[in-house]
């Protein structure tokens, strides 16, 4: 604790930059990073940190399926795991949500690698299927309650490779701190941007079949979230047209105290995303966006979330989005296709108090661990919520010719998407 009194390193200009975002020094085609095996491996962090694996899809009578496995670590104390599932149908409004603490986590099961894990209550299996059309799986079974378990087997075809931002083992970082080299935090999002699933949905010991088309996405967060980002937007298009059609965002802002002048010049927001279409991965995009720097319309490269209108929910106090509109261009990642791939989704989600597809209102304290709420510090009333809806869509897209059979330049795409808005601060 008395190391800094004698510390003989050259003191840090508090306006230097203390956010590195992962867009830094990446031109157009430096954005695709085809994912290695170790990256979607577990790697339970300790200290602060959330590790995260979601799989999500689109079901063939129009639902919406989420499972996902967050392994939460706080301090010193042992690491809560959990397991998440969330089934919305817009046709009947149902909703049904589970989440339990599972217990004797371990991450390889024997025989396996740190793509798969497996507990009590859940088995993951991940398969290499080199040469196959579908290049990768992940076969889940849980036991979620005694009336609900769920077998899913999710593929990635080889044609929509597993992507991050940039190349080798550092791509897809933003870094906290000033030296990147040993910094506060972290953020790292690794995808794979379309896959189809099949299985059975067991409910009250009545199987259902289910089959659809979605997405998986590896992330962790090193560092209290409260300190990661004051905000979040999350869209996710999918469609079984042409062969298989998704659009993809990640974004999140930073709080004040990260930027690239010190603390203060912060609320930067990083946004990352991709677009598969014809059944392949056509663009990986990526921009960051200052709060005292707009950004050019004409860019080479756009990777944009907007709340396009907002109006005052009276239920969080937030001025929510009531129309969103994502924006993707960049020039293509094929290399048998030339050109810009540019596409626009916008989403209506009506007033909030008649909110379009509203899957739900996530409050997020009452949904968090017990020992991660004590150990985060939010703002007085300060109360974060995750907005979740879940709607039928159009991609508009602007496509060069071979990239979709039959089909160059503007084209809409039918389909369907899910997406969020996190306010945590």
């Amino acid at each position: 604790m008395f190391s800094s009194f004698f510390s003989t390193s050259a003191p840090v200009d508090p306006k230097a930059p203390n956010f590195h975002p992962v867009t830094v020094g990446k031109g157009p085609s430096d954005l695709l990073g085809e994912l290695e095996p170790q990256d979607t491996e577990w790697t339970c962090p300790g200290g602060f940190a959330v590790e995260t694996q979601v799989w999500y899809h689109v079901l063939d009578d129009g639902s919406h399926l989420m499972c996902q496995v967050i392994h939460s670590a706080v301090g010193v104390w042992y690491p809560t795991i959990q397991f998440t599932c969330k089934l919305y149908n817009p046709k009947t409004k149902e909703r049904v949500w589970k989440s339990i603490n599972v217990s004797n986590f371990v991450t390889p099961p024997p025989g396996l690698d740190k793509r798969s894990s497996k507990s009590d209550q859940f088995s993951i299996t991940h398969k290499d299927h080199t040469g196959d059309e579908f290049a990768e799986s992940y076969s889940i079974r849980v036991n979620l309650a005694d009336d609900l378990q769920i077998s899913l087997d999710v593929r990635r075809p080889a044609s929509a490779p597993g992507w991050k931002v940039g190349k080798g083992p550092k791509g897809g970082y933003s870094y906290f701190g000033h030296d990147v080299a040993n910094p506060e935090g972290y953020v790292i999002h690794r995808f794979w941007p379309l896959t189809f699933g099949s299985g059975a949905i067991i409910r009250s010991g009545h199987a259902e079949s289910v089959k659809g088309t979605g997405m998986f996405v590896h992330a962790i967060q090193g560092m209290r979230p409260n300190l990661v980002a004051a905000r979040w937007n999350f869209a996710h298009f999918v469609s079984e047209a042409h062969g298989g059609s998704s659009a993809i965002q990640m974004e999140f802002t930073t709080i004040d105290a990260y930027g690239r002048h010190g603390a203060g010049s912060g609320f930067v927001s990083v946004n990352i995303g991709s677009l598969v279409l014809g059944g392949k991965l056509a663009a990986v995009t990526a921009e960051t966006k200052y709060p005292d720097e707009p950004l050019p319309e004409d860019a080479e490269v756009i990777s944009r979330a907007v709340h396009s209108k907002t109006a005052r929910d009276v239920d969080t106090g937030y001025d929510a989005p009531t129309e969103l509109t994502f924006r993707w261009a960049a020039p293509s990642v094929l290399p048998d296709v030339q050109g810009k791939v540019d596409a626009t989704l916008v989403v209506d989600v009506g007033q909030p108090d008649a909110y379009n597809g509203l899957v739900e209102k996530v409050d997020v304290l009452a949904e968090i661990p017990t020992v991660i709420k004590t150990m985060i510090a939010y703002a007085a009333g300060t109360k974060p919520y995750i907005y979740q809806w879940f709607n039928p869509a159009k991609l508009s897209v602007n496509v060069p010719s071979g990239l979709i059979p039959d089909v160059s330049g503007a084209v809409e795409i039918e389909g369907a998407a899910y997406n969020e808005a996190t306010f945590i601060s």
